[in-house]
């Protein structure tokens, strides 16, 4: 069965399944003039132009590959048209998955299928442009030496009291971090189909990046900057696709936004609605383009 998706202010609506979306049609969200989209259109039409959609039997959908959207303007597969990413989550679906995840990792065994469980929900709650129904396919079983191997680590240089052991060991916690940033990456998936996206980033640069960071917070409020610039180089180094990845939000954006966020969340109860409130702003920043355009 079909599945459609509907322009909405800008922004794109979906996937819902063919009957569904016939019901959206009979109650007038989706009207004649409205935007749509499915699997196999070469680009988004509006409604009306599909036959039989709107007067009812079965659509006739033309070949093709999917659509870009972005910037206001809808534009067939062939475009290099860019946009800004979206997400948003239900409060309660946020809560209980983020307190499962925290409670259940207290038994450390499980924390790297508690780690893809919560990454595979969070990705499919972000919006692409032009990339519908995204996933996150990694395995669990990927990043359990890395996890285990760590603990190891540490565990020896607490027994022994190695200070070579334990610089070892942090080495290996931030190279740990490293690797989970290409193989988040690479396994990124849309319609089911890997993106084929890798992340060129070496790993000194990635420690050089944590070390500026946690030196910058003895400026109080540099931070935020060094952070910002973190964000950048990591969007900078995302390889595989045709159109740029590209931060946009400033330090003192982000600054002022952090500090709301920690006073609300010192009240315990806001911390859901803060953290969705912050993951909307950062993928609104985050802006796909034409490459060489900015």
């Amino acid at each position: 069965m079909a599945s459609w998706f509907y322009a909405s202010e800008g922004k794109q609506q979906g996937p819902y399944p063919d009957g569904q979306f016939r019901d959206l049609i009979a109650q007038g969200v989706v009207r004649a003039d409205t935007l749509v989209w499915s699997e196999g259109m070469a680009g988004w039409q509006k409604a009306a132009e599909i036959p039989g959609l709107i007067s009812g039997g079965p659509p006739i959908i033309p070949a093709g590959g999917p659509p870009m959207m972005g910037g206001g303007s809808y534009t067939g597969a062939g475009s290099a048209a860019g946009g800004s990413l979206s997400i948003d989550f239900g409060i309660w679906d946020f809560t209980w998955r983020t307190l499962v995840t925290t409670i259940v990792s207290c038994l450390v065994i499980p924390v790297p299928w508690m780690v893809v469980w919560y990454t595979k929900w969070l990705v499919s709650c972000v919006r692409v442009p032009g990339r519908p129904n995204l996933s996150f396919e990694g395995n669990a079983m990927t990043i359990v030496p890395w996890f285990f191997g760590t603990i190891v680590l540490f565990a020896i240089a607490a027994y022994t009291g190695s200070q070579l052991i334990n610089l070892v060991a942090t080495l290996a916690y931030i190279a740990i971090y490293w690797l989970f940033v290409k193989w988040f990456v690479a396994n990124l998936a849309s319609n089911g189909q890997p993106l084929g996206l890798s992340f060129s980033g070496t790993p000194w640069a990635y420690a050089g990046w944590m070390l500026l960071f946690f030196v910058s917070i003895i400026t109080i409020i540099g931070w935020a900057w060094v952070y910002v610039a973190w964000i950048r180089w990591f969007c900078r180094n995302i390889q595989g696709t045709r159109r740029e990845v590209t931060f946009v939000g400033t330090g003192l954006e982000f600054l002022w936004r952090a500090i709301v966020i920690a006073i609300a969340s010192s009240f315990i109860i806001p911390i859901p609605w803060m953290y969705r409130w912050k993951m909307r702003w950062l993928a609104s920043q985050t802006v796909l383009s034409p490459r060489g355009s900015l």
